[in-house]
């Protein structure tokens, strides 16, 4: 398809770009400049031409469904690998460090001391 062609835009696009054609020339716009800025408009209103393209046929409940399909499968990856299902602030998160009561309490079941028993050499 040339650039610049209307294939792809509706009855319906074309009349509401030929109306605003047709106002802006009234306005003593130039027709070349008119026509642009009649299509730049219906671009702006109506997302672009509308026929074909991909995706087009393409119902809003069987894209909804390969969504879903999509999100089972890839939580179905994630359980198998073990990965963090959660938000990227959770993956990056570090074990809890441990309070020095902890660390007492730790140390004291192990019958060790929390302090160093070697000295410096005098």
């Amino acid at each position: 398809m040339p650039r610049g062609s209307k294939e792809k835009y509706t009855a319906k696009q074309k009349r509401m770009a030929e109306h605003i054609a047709d106002g802006y020339e009234d306005k003593g716009v130039g027709e070349k400049e008119a026509k642009a800025r009649a299509w730049a408009t219906v671009n702006k209103d109506t997302g672009g031409g509308e026929k074909g393209g991909s995706g087009a046929k393409t119902s809003e409940a069987e894209k909804k469904s390969r969504r879903k399909s999509s999100a089972k499968r890839a939580v179905a990856t994630k359980k198998r690998r073990g990965t963090n299902t959660g938000s990227k602030k959770a993956a990056n998160q570090s074990a809890p460090k441990r309070t020095r009561k902890a660390t007492t309490k730790k140390s004291t079941a192990k019958k060790t001391t929390s302090r160093s028993t070697s000295r410096k050499a005098a």
